[in-house]
């Protein structure tokens, strides 16, 4: 009977328990491959035995680094931890600089990378790094591909050995190092040891709502990072199908064909979904258009519970039926919950998705919490719109008198690599300070109020928190991305990236003659009169000292290679900043 103490233990847990025939199913030239939890494990296994004749000792460092998620990520995790040795997720996005920077930081000496892209990015800096060889997971000319490890572990006479690396690991050893994505200078490595990740799936299984032996996943937020990681471990444990998305762009298609019961994302995402479902009504005429508005307004107004009453209940019956059943079969017809995570959601995308039957359960952590530390979930009353939810068992929230979160657990980190001063900075005792602010309710019920650092002050001692001022403006539909900003300034003040999709649609519904390009668009004086009204919309919602006095429209799209996002999406704020620096002198010097 296996006890699940580190993270190899899953797959073997399952075997056990809850075998499948589709542990993991990515999609190959069109077709759904199903490996079964037999196969993911006597390949793991290979892959162990390959390795251990490829000299890998304790605690050696193994990089790898995906475009999308795939089933040969996990059978090299398993792989890798067996040996003793440790994972090292690299997000694909990230410069050949940073690639270079986290090889040599965290002294990898092998690495495994998904396609011809990533492989160009490594082959540009692995001379100046430790890296012995590179494995591919797509065959690329020039390249090992990683099949080679299972024709090299193929002969199973040194199971014997893999099975005593096993035995030599313990909970409490290094898993792997994940280098945060890093809103300012250079990513700091996170180390995490088995029993950190390991129990943060198991203290969070029990709030996320999977039928055992039966649940469809549908898995895109990458992998790299350990939101994703740890579901994935926590659906392995409950004997769930994974299904991997061929891509962001084609998450709907995906989504139709496998029809997933449960998936995660995070909130830029969900807000994308919802802005192509509203221009879809906005496509709509006559009746078909107003009963499609009426639908969005009830539910806006979403209470979980039946809270509104009968009347309401019965008035969103006829909405599902009419309105909602719709947007729910464009996601396959059988998702009932969305796992939120990594910045915060918007209450009102809460409300409309739980309207429409798809329970969105927020929740709260960070790479050095393993990340779980709060969820929510639906069944018993363990939900309430605007909060991240409840602590998780063994994990202990508090509140510092500066109104910062605090966290104590078997989840919180062993520390920054190589850098005793960071973690020095960042735990006291065995608290670590997250650097976020927040309340717990009456109920316990934690709610995140902003970033301790992101928090400014102006020129005439008026603190202002920018998220809540961004998380408001962003229920536009005319804006994308907003970056409040005034530290130091007399007012606060905003860059806005205009939602172009949208605006295009609008612009052909309008006829009003503006030009479609980024930057026609975004210099449009009927454009930015259209903004001034959603900004003078929403400023209502804050004191005077709080509400955008002036903003800028920037001319392209914030995007992850552009270096305004990280990859999980998140602004680098003084990047963005430098960027539109000219912007900021026009708002603040002219």
């Amino acid at each position: 009977m296996t006890e699940i103490t580190r993270l190899f233990d899953f797959p073997y847990h399952q075997l056990e328990h809850k075998p499948t025939a589709s542990a993991l199913v990515t999609k190959y030239n069109g077709q759904w491959k199903h490996t079964s939890t037999q196969e993911y494990i006597d390949k793991s296994n290979a892959i162990s035995r390959a390795l251990l004749k490829l000299g890998i000792q304790k605690n050696d460092k193994i990089a790898v680094i995906s475009s999308t998620n795939r089933t040969e990520w996990n059978i090299m995790d398993i792989g890798i931890l067996q040996t003793g040795a440790q994972n090292i997720p690299i997000y694909p996005t990230i410069s050949a600089d940073d690639y270079e920077y986290v090889l040599n930081h965290s002294e990898s000496i092998y690495c495994f990378v998904s396609d011809e892209e990533v492989l160009e990015k490594v082959n540009k800096v692995k001379a100046n790094t430790k890296i012995k060889d590179i494995y591919s997971f797509d065959h690329i000319k020039g390249c090992k591909h990683y099949s080679e490890l299972f024709e090299l572990g193929n002969d199973a006479s040194n199971q014997s050995e893999v099975e005593q690396r096993k035995s030599e690991v313990i909970p409490s050893d290094l898993a792997t190092i994940i280098y945060t994505s890093g809103t300012t200078g250079r990513p700091k490595g996170v180390m995490l040891s088995h029993w950190n990740i390991t129990s943060n799936a198991l203290d969070s299984s029990p709030r996320v709502p999977l039928v055992e032996g039966e649940t469809r996943v549908l898995s895109f937020l990458p992998i790299c990072h350990i939101f994703e990681r740890v579901l994935i471990y926590v659906y392995q444990h409950a004997g769930a199908s994974i299904y991997y998305a061929e891509g962001l762009d084609k998450i709907g298609d995906n989504a139709k064909e496998i029809k997933p019961n449960l998936m995660s994302v995070v909130p830029r995402l969900l807000e994308k979904v919802f802005d192509k479902i509203i221009l879809k009504g906005e496509e709509l005429t006559g009746i078909k258009k107003a009963l499609f508005f009426w639908a969005v307004k009830l539910g806006e107004k979403w209470e979980p519970y039946g809270e509104n009453g009968s009347w309401y209940e019965f008035k969103l019956k006829l909405a599902n039926k009419l309105i909602f059943s719709k947007w729910r079969e464009a996601l396959g017809g059988e998702l009932r919950t969305i796992v939120s995570g990594s910045a915060a959601l918007q209450p009102r995308l809460a409300r409309v998705f739980g309207a429409a039957g798809m329970h969105v359960m927020e929740g709260y952590g960070l790479t050095e919490t393993s990340p779980v530390v709060t969820v929510g979930l639906y069944n018993g009353n363990m939900y309430k719109v605007g909060t991240v939810g409840k602590p998780i068992d063994h994990v202990e929230v508090k509140i510092a008198e500066d109104g910062e979160i605090l966290v104590k657990g078997p989840n919180v980190m062993l520390g920054y690599y190589k850098d005793t001063k960071k973690t020095s900075e960042v735990m006291t005792g065995d608290y670590f300070h997250t650097g976020d602010k927040g309340e717990i309710d009456t109920d316990g019920f934690l709610k995140i109020t902003g970033r301790k650092k992101e928090m400014f002050k102006t020129s005439g001692g008026k603190y202002v928190i920018p998220t809540l001022l961004e998380n408001d403006l962003k229920q536009s539909l005319f804006i994308e991305q907003v970056m409040v900003i005034g530290e130091g300034e007399k007012m606060p003040a905003a860059f806005i990236q205009p939602n172009f999709d949208f605006i295009r649609d609008w612009i052909d519904q309008k006829e009003n003659g503006i030009g479609k390009s980024e930057i026609e668009i975004s210099s449009s004086d009927i454009v930015i009169k259209r903004i001034q009204k959603e900004v003078d919309k929403y400023n209502k919602n804050f004191g005077k000292w709080e509400q955008i006095k002036r903003f800028e429209l920037t001319p392209e799209a914030w995007t992850i290679d552009g270096g305004h996002l990280t990859p999980t999406m998140k602004m680098k704020r003084n990047i963005i900043k430098e960027i539109y620096k000219d912007l900021y002198e026009k708002i603040y010097r002219s």
